[in-house]
């Protein structure tokens, strides 16, 4: 059974920090490409950045500079380390993996097998 959780949201100040883990269980996490999404209320769920298997990384505009995504194969676990946060990151947060093409990362949804339950971010201004 495949399972993606994430865990570390909560309540930041704006200009903090906050760092998301996801946790993987039932596939080869190194096989993996892992992506970040969120979703704020009454919007879309939009791309925030992926690390594909082999490491490589790709952003969403407004959060190049100030989020950081991480892997460690030997923990099965993905981290979203986010800086200088501003209140429109406030959402849930999810995490997604996809097993094809991993050596790429892609901001599209539906291209991603499997994802967490997710978890709130909120910034205060």
């Amino acid at each position: 059974q495949v399972q993606l959780v994430e865990s570390g949201g909560g309540l930041v100040q704006a200009g903090g920090s906050l760092r998301l883990s996801c946790e993987a269980s039932g596939l080869t996490f190194s096989y993996l490409a892992m992506g970040w999404f969120r979703q704020a209320p009454g919007k879309e769920r939009e791309f925030v950045g992926g690390i594909s298997r082999v490491g490589s990384t790709s952003y969403e505009d407004s959060v190049k500079g100030r989020f950081t995504i991480s892997r460690n194969n030997t923990k099965n676990t993905v981290y979203l380390e986010m800086r200088s946060m501003i209140p429109e990151d406030t959402a849930v947060y999810y995490c997604a993996a996809r097993n094809t093409g991993a050596q790429n990362t892609v901001p599209f949804r539906t291209m991603y097998n499997y994802w967490g339950q997710g978890t709130q971010v909120t910034v205060s201004s």
